[in-house]
């Protein structure tokens, strides 16, 4: 029988920490950064609906709570968390504002992902 214990990690000295960051980032780091943040603002169930529903078409916040069941507010903040990762691109006409996406990789890694979950759920 294997038991696994978990021994606290030992704190990194003064040096050790100055050498890490010291470290050059590298341009395989900075791609895997912004993968993790791209990953981090789809990662809300809630947004995966709204980027869903803007690859058929741009549409105003009205549009988009007559589709997904949420509360106003509750849209409006995560627009405004696509829109400023630069997922989303928005126009004023008269009062309203018109979302779109912006970003087709993002449209694109999240119909590839919602299409394979839905063929395995088959």
């Amino acid at each position: 029988m294997l038991t696994l214990t978990h021994k606290p990690a030992a704190m990194p000295t003064s040096k050790a920490v100055a050498k890490a960051a010291s470290k050059p980032v590298t341009e395989t780091d900075q791609v895997f950064e912004l993968a993790a943040e791209l990953f981090r603002v789809m990662s809300a169930p809630m947004r995966l609906r709204i980027i869903s529903s803007l690859c058929r078409a741009e549409k105003n916040v009205g549009e988009l709570l007559g589709e997904i069941n949420t509360t106003q507010p509750n849209m409006s903040q995560h627009l405004n968390t696509l829109f400023r990762a630069g997922v989303l691109g928005k126009r004023r006409e008269g009062v309203q504002i018109y979302y779109r996406i912006v970003d087709e990789r993002v449209a694109n890694l999240c119909r590839a992902v919602c299409t394979q979950i839905a063929l395995e759920g088959e």
